[in-house]
């Protein structure tokens, strides 16, 4: 995603959302609270069905709309906006559907002591559950002072998708075919009105690329529930161009949100896109995305360990961008640990594209390329860039033509780390690692923790984050399996 798009569409709500706070002022709606879990509750509405001869529930649980049979199950669609509590159970003939934009709660706005009126809501989606869109426009979207809970488990992951999926006849190339998920959060951004430096509540009028929602805050422990085993497929769908979401939109998420075990596979644009907010991930997997894998933006702070990331080789831009539009004095500074990273795509693109005062810390991890087109294995550009000077530890890359651009200090910077190695003989069985990776010398997460601890880079001391390792990448060996059961199209004879 460009840059300076990005910027101009943050900046273009901050009319609109002063002008919605005086329209509603404050009133006494509750926020879900910073960094407290309160979903997993029940629903208001009936949750049993009896199914037909056919296999299809005869009905659809009180609250949500029956709007047929698909493959076979009764079609049960959410409403347009949720409030309340909403369950949507694993009941047998049954598959859900969002049709348009569907909101969890209305926008309670930046400040949780100072809420807008409207209703929050939850929504909570057990284990097994599908839920799908049939076109581009139809997304989900949690709003501030809302959350979802969707857990799944490693064998019963909840699966959010197209309606193709649902019928049998997607491909392995099948992109596009829904909007998303899109998390709004109260988090810190570094998206300001004239005057206001962040971190600061003022800073909350980014608007959502390819929504009219707004995102951020200053509240760094905010929570807009959980992820955990969860699958997002066949994603992403251009509103306008330049505009377009994505598998996942984190937007100002903070990190009294956990996401952990969590798959985007085949999303038509970016796999993952943080615009700001301090949001934690644990345990992802970002496969056939067809622009970049992990994107982030407008002062993302967060920490991140075990991310396999591997393209399709017949589409794909580069595995990260990581820009920080916005206001210079809070710029992004993800913290990521034990990841691998596979350039497969046959589209020319670097692999790591880190600019515009970005901080990026990278250690343990492995990054290879296996397509003929590729320009460089790194680019870091801007002098604010290298004067935030990223940091790489521990970092074994091959396959490259190129290992580095030319500018601002690429190369520099990558080698002034420890136990890097830039041209390295990559020996992966496909993203475990082989005999090379496993002699790499460890980086110490202790150290990450530390330095969280210590400098508050991402907002906040976060303790022991990061698991302590005695290996690089993501996956250790073959009796390393985290990835297994719930994840699709990942390891050969995977279908999805």
């Amino acid at each position: 995603m460009n840059t300076s798009t990005k910027f101009r569409l943050g900046l273009l709500g901050f009319t609109a959302a002063v002008a919605l706070a005086g329209c509603f002022g404050a009133d006494n709606v509750a926020s879900p609270g910073e960094g407290v879990l309160v979903g997993g509750g029940t629903s208001s509405s009936s949750s049993s069905s009896s199914s037909s001869s056919s296999g299809a529930a005869d009905s659809c649980p009180t609250g949500l709309a029956n709007v047929g049979v698909v493959a076979g199950l009764r079609n049960c669609q959410l409403p347009s906006k949720i409030t309340g509590n909403l369950v949507l159970k694993n009941l047998p003939g049954v598959v859900y559907s969002i049709s348009g934009r569907v909101a969890v709660g209305d926008d309670l706005g930046a400040d949780p002591t100072a809420p807008l009126a409207g209703s929050s809501g939850i929504l909570t989606v057990e284990p097994g559950v599908r839920v799908f869109g049939s076109g581009g426009l139809d997304y989900l979207i949690i709003q501030r002072g809302s959350q979802i809970f969707a857990e799944g488990t490693a064998t019963n992951p909840v699966i959010f998708t197209s309606r193709a999926s649902i019928e049998g006849t997607t491909t392995l190339e099948s992109d596009g075919q829904w909007g998303g998920l899109v998390i709004a959060g109260r988090a810190p951004t570094n998206i300001c009105p004239t005057g206001v430096t962040p971190p600061n509540v003022g800073c909350n009028a980014g608007q959502i690329e390819g929504t009219n929602a707004f995102y951020g805050g200053n509240s760094v422990a905010d929570n807009s529930g959980t992820l955990k085993y969860v699958r997002i497929m066949h994603s992403g769908f251009e509103v306008l161009p330049g505009n377009e979401l994505n598998g996942i939109t984190f937007a100002g998420v903070g990190n009294g949100t956990k996401v952990e075990y969590v798959q985007v596979h085949n999303s038509s644009d970016d796999g993952m896109e943080m615009f700001g907010g301090t949001v934690n991930l644990k345990h992802i997997v970002l496969t056939g995305n067809s622009d970049d894998s992990l994107d982030t933006d407008t002062g993302y702070r967060g920490n991140i360990q075990f991310l396999i990331v591997k393209q399709s080789q017949t589409r794909g831009d580069r595995l990260f961008e990581m820009s920080c539009a916005g206001n210079a004095a809070y710029c992004s500074h993800p913290v990521i640990s034990n990841a691998t990273l596979i350039r497969r795509s046959s589209v020319a693109s670097n692999g790591l594209e880190i600019n515009s005062g970005t901080d990026l810390t990278l250690v343990n991890s492995v990054i290879t390329n296996t397509a003929t087109a590729s320009t460089f294995g790194i680019r870091i550009t801007g002098a604010t860039t290298e004067t935030a000077a990223p940091t790489f530890h521990s970092v074994y890359m091959g396959g490259f033509a190129t290992a580095f651009a030319t500018t601002n200090n690429t190369a520099a910077l990558f080698n002034a780390g420890t136990n890097n190695t830039s041209a390295g003989t990559i020996t992966l069985a496909d993203f475990v690692n082989g005999a090379n990776e496993t002699a790499v010398p460890v980086r110490a997460v202790s150290t990450l923790n530390s330095l969280t601890n210590a400098t508050s880079v991402n907002g906040v001391a976060n303790g022991n984050f990061f698991t302590t390792v005695d290996y690089i990448g993501a996956v250790k060996n073959a009796s390393d399996t985290w990835y297994a059961g719930w994840t699709c199209g990942l390891t050969a004879g995977s279908t999805c």
